[in-house]
């Protein structure tokens, strides 16, 4: 490793993949859909507030100036005996008006308000199964967004591994030509060789810095902040064997926080029509008051035995007729409980093919790996073999250009294949619905 690269790497802020995965589970994303599943839990209590006793309290005071007043009353007639309306000026007058009342109403029955709370508490759970899907969202495009990082800097090791053997090639071209082994052009050769290998060092170094800012800005970092993908344990381990996909099929019905959530919406949708039709029918509610009021402060606040008036009564209200919008409204939930119930078979279709998709590409991407690691052993010895030839002095610097280049492909391969793997696990788990902590299988 270079000087500057050894620099680079020691700058920068090491991670690994759990701490990935975890900050992931914590970024921006998900905390707005945890804010989204909290905002949730307060509609439930505002649907439960109706259903609870309400209690009022009131208490104040006013005062009044009335003027002259010229108005018709009633006034006795001295002559015949009766009353007649006559036109009399009242005098101006000012008077004070203290009230103090405390009421007190309970809703019996109202089957709506009953099924607004049911449907908050659905709402909620398929609130909260969205924030653990968003979670499981999160946590995998952190987990390919540090293996796109890892790969970087791997590939970048096997092409300055390629650099280191292009100076070798070129220091026995060049030894080879100084003793009048091969021509010139061999040197030559070698030296352009090294050039190429070395640029693609110089490029690979754009591609980490553009992965580095990536993964920092998904995990809510600094976009400045400089990151070394750790090499996971998992990489040099043998793959758990992949599970059988009946049982993966039944884990992501079982598991899958979409599915919840869907589940729970179609809920929603069908307490829908129960607030809808609950206009059909009455409502019922007790009422009870306790108040004082008068003229005089002192007797409204200070004795018990005045002004006082206590009420109390049962009303029913019943909406009989309202424009048929309690028919429309009805439908209309009728509607959308069968949207919902569509969106839900629709994302099962979806799951079982993105399970089946995950399954096969898991098995596909173990057997490429074993492949590909074949293939690197078989490049190693046929580039082994080219050297020796051409130190021989019996083949030219093509050929071992060539078994160098396709030794260096078979190692990003392998590599390729190796990360391709775990991220395929992951896609997997992620479609199972056990990509959480704790429910890994």
């Amino acid at each position: 490793m270079s000087v500057l690269v050894l620099a680079a790497v020691l700058a920068a802020t090491p991670i690994h993949l759990e701490d990935a995965r975890t900050r992931s589970r914590e970024n921006t994303q998900v905390l707005l859909s945890l804010l989204e599943a909290r905002m949730a839990e307060q509609d439930v209590r505002l649907a439960r507030a109706p259903l609870l006793p309400q209690v009022d309290f009131r208490t104040g005071g006013n005062w009044a100036y009335i003027g002259q007043q010229r108005v018709f009353t009633v006034v006795p007639d001295p002559v015949t005996g009766g009353f007649v309306q006559q036109a009399v000026t009242t005098p101006e007058a000012a008077r004070a008006n203290y009230d103090l009342s405390l009421s007190v109403s309970q809703l019996l029955f109202d089957q709506g308000k009953w099924a607004q709370l049911r449907q908050s508490g659905a709402q909620l759970e398929a609130r909260q199964g969205e924030a653990r899907e968003q979670a499981d969202a999160s946590e995998l495009e952190g987990i390919q967004r540090f293996y796109a990082l890892y790969r970087s800097q791997a590939t970048l090791e096997v092409l300055e591994a390629n650099v280191r053997r292009s100076e070798q090639q070129l220091d026995r071209a060049r030894a080879l030509f100084q003793a009048g082994r091969v021509g010139k052009g061999e040197e030559l050769s070698a030296q352009v060789n090294l050039g190429n290998d070395r640029i693609s060092v110089v490029e690979q170094k754009g591609r980490i810095a553009a992965d580095q800012a990536s993964l920092a800005v998904w995990l809510a970092m600094p976009g400045t902040e400089p990151l070394q993908a750790v090499a996971p344990g998992e990489l040099g381990q043998e793959s758990v064997p992949v599970p059988g996909l009946e049982k993966s099929l039944d884990e992501a019905k079982s598991r899958r926080p979409l599915l919840v959530a869907l589940r729970q919406r179609v809920r929603v949708a069908d307490l829908q029509q129960t607030i809808a039709r609950a206009g059909y029918l009455p409502r019922v509610i007790v009422q009870g008051s306790y108040s004082r009021g008068g003229p005089d402060a002192e007797a409204v606040f200070t004795e018990p035995r005045l002004q006082n008036v206590v009420s109390g009564g049962v009303s029913l209200q019943w909406n009989l007729f309202e424009g048929l919008a309690t028919d429309a409204q009805s439908r209309r939930a009728e509607h959308q409980r069968q949207v919902a119930e569509l969106n839900l078979a629709q994302a099962e279709r979806e799951l079982e093919g993105a399970v089946r998709q995950g399954h096969e590409a898991l098995q596909a991407q173990l057997a490429a790996t074993s492949l590909s690691a074949e293939n690197r052993e078989a490049a190693a010895s046929a580039l082994k073999l080219a050297e020796e030839r051409f130190s021989a002095g019996v083949s030219s610097t093509l050929e071992v250009r060539d078994a160098q280049l396709k030794l260096t492909q078979a190692e990003l391969v392998l590599l390729e294949n190796r990360i391709d793997v775990e991220i395929a696990r992951f896609a997997l788990m992620r479609a199972m619905g056990t990509l959480a902590p704790g429910d890994e299988t």
